[in-house]
C-alpha cells in the first residue's frame, strides 16, 4: 500500500480558523464552505484578500488583489516588472490577470496528509501577502501611470535611506 492512498479525514476546515482570525481583528469578510474573502486596510491601498481550501490538493491558496488595473499598452512592461519582482521573493508570486488587467499576489499552504494550519503559519501566510503588495504596489503605480520601465519602477521602491537627516 502507497502511502498516497491513505485516507486522512480532515476534522476541520482550515478556513474556520482564518473566519476567526478575521472576526478578531475586526475585517469585513463574507464566507462561504471553503473560502473567505476579505478587505484589509494597507498605506497604498486597500486589499482583497481570498483564502480558499482546495480539498484535492490539500491546500489553502490565498489570492492578494489590490485596485490597480494594468492598461493594454503597459502590459508587456508589467509582466517583466512581475518577472523582476518575484525573482527577488522567496515565498509566494505577482500574477497578472489579462482578462481584466489585475495584478493579485498568490501563495498556498501545502497541508497534505491531514494537517492543520496554526496561527503563526496562518499569520505568516497573510503577512508575506500584504507586506509583498504594500512593498510592490508602486512599482506597479510607475508602470501603469508614470509610464517608467520595469527597471526604473523596482530601483524607485526599493531605494532605502539610511539614517537621519
Amino acid at each position: 500500500m502507497s502511502l498516497m492512498e491513505l485516507d486522512i479525514e480532515r476534522d476541520t476546515n482550515p478556513v474556520d480558523l482564518i473566519e476567526q482570525v478575521a472576526s478578531i481583528n475586526d475585517w469585513q469578510f463574507e464566507r462561504t464552505n471553503n473560502e473567505i474573502s476579505m478587505s484589509v486596510g494597507g498605506v497604498w491601498s486597500d486589499y482583497d484578500v481570498s483564502l480558499s481550501w482546495m480539498e484535492d490538493f490539500e491546500a489553502l491558496h490565498l489570492a492578494c488583489a489590490f485596485d490597480l488595473k494594468i492598461t493594454e499598452n503597459r502590459i508587456n512592461e508589467a509582466v517583466q516588472l512581475i518577472a523582476r519582482i518575484n525573482e527577488q521573493l522567496l515565498i509566494g508570486h505577482f500574477d497578472l490577470w489579462r482578462e481584466d488587467g489585475s495584478v493579485m499576489f498568490r501563495h498556498s499552504l501545502l497541508l497534505n496528509g491531514g494537517a492543520d494550519p496554526n496561527a503563526e503559519q496562518l499569520e505568516c501566510l497573510m503577512t508575506s501577502a500584504l507586506e509583498a503588495c504594500e512593498r510592490y504596489y508602486q512599482a506597479f503605480q510607475f508602470v501603469v501611470w508614470a509610464g517608467k520601465s520595469s527597471k526604473e519602477a523596482l530601483d524607485a521602491v526599493l531605494f532605502e535611506t539610511h539614517g537621519n537627516a
